[in-house]
Formats: structure tokens, sequence, C-alpha cells
């Protein structure tokens, strides 16, 4: 994975935290350095992560004290989990830290690939999963797509 480059702080940076720490503190949590360290991992890393993947950007970090923070975070809107094959649960920021996206998901080695829609084609699928809703009497928050099938190197592997 590598180390994250580190530079001053940013705009998108700052609104980041700010937002980051809005979200803990109207659930009664404190944005720690540790929670502040871990949201710059994943916001450096351009994908979703694992634990040891988060692990190995920030050492500095305890396995357990991640895992435990990683669950704060995403009780509290800011991370958001995918599920794989692969045994390990991946991790990204919540969607109002990203710009919206889908996934490619390697049921094999539980590789995940952020994968982004075309503004008519997210129109067009956006309407018609409010249709569905709406048959179903469903009020739709947001949507996300997980497509899951074997990579590339999995594929060559059957």
């Amino acid at each position: 994975m590598g180390q994250p480059t580190t530079s001053p702080p940013d705009k998108q940076s700052s609104e980041r935290h700010a937002f980051v720490h809005t979200r803990l503190s109207s659930d009664n949590h404190r944005y720690t350095t540790g929670r502040r360290r871990l949201v710059d991992a994943l916001a450096c890393s351009g994908q979703p992560l694992t634990l040891p993947d988060i692990v190995e950007i920030a050492p500095d970090l305890a396995a357990s004290s991640v895992y435990r923070n990683l669950e704060v975070l995403e009780q509290c809107g800011v991370v958001k989990r995918i599920a794989s094959g692969s045994g390990h649960a991946h991790f990204e920021l919540a969607e109002p830290l990203l710009s919206h996206h889908h996934h490619l998901v390697c049921v094999d080695c539980g590789v995940i690939e952020d994968v982004r829609l075309d503004d008519e084609v997210e129109e067009v699928l956006d309407q018609h999963l409010s249709l569905i809703a709406s048959r179903a009497s469903f009020k739709p928050l947001h949507h996300s797509l997980d497509l899951h099938g074997h990579c590339a190197n999995c594929d060559g592997l059957l």
C-alpha cells in the first residue's frame, strides 16, 4: 500500500475534518487524533481499504483501535463498510465525503474497484429505482450498486 503523502491541510481536508467533527459531535463522540489519522488514511488511499491495509498505511495505530474507531465512524455515517468475498471487509469514507460511485467486487480475491457512471446513466438508474420504490411504497434515501464477480486476475484462474 505504501505511505500516504503528507501535505499541509487544504480547504478540502479542512472541510472533511469539519464534517467528521460535526457528525461525531452530534452522536456525542470525540474527534480524537486516532480518528483523524484514520480519516486521513482513508481519504489519501483513493480506494477502499481493509483493516490490514489501514494498519500498514498508519502503523502507529493499533489494529484493535482502528477496528473500534471504524465501528464508531460507520455508526456516525462517516465511513462505509463494503462486504467482499475475501473475508476482510473494506472501508471507505461515506458518500458525503466522496463523490457518488459504485463498486466492482471480486468474490475470489476481494479486490474492489470504484466505478463512476456517466451522469445520464446515473439519472436513468435513479428514475428506475424511484419507480420501483414508489410501487413498493418505499421511500429511498440513496442507492449504491456493488457488482460482484471475478476480476481479470481471478477469472484467468477459473
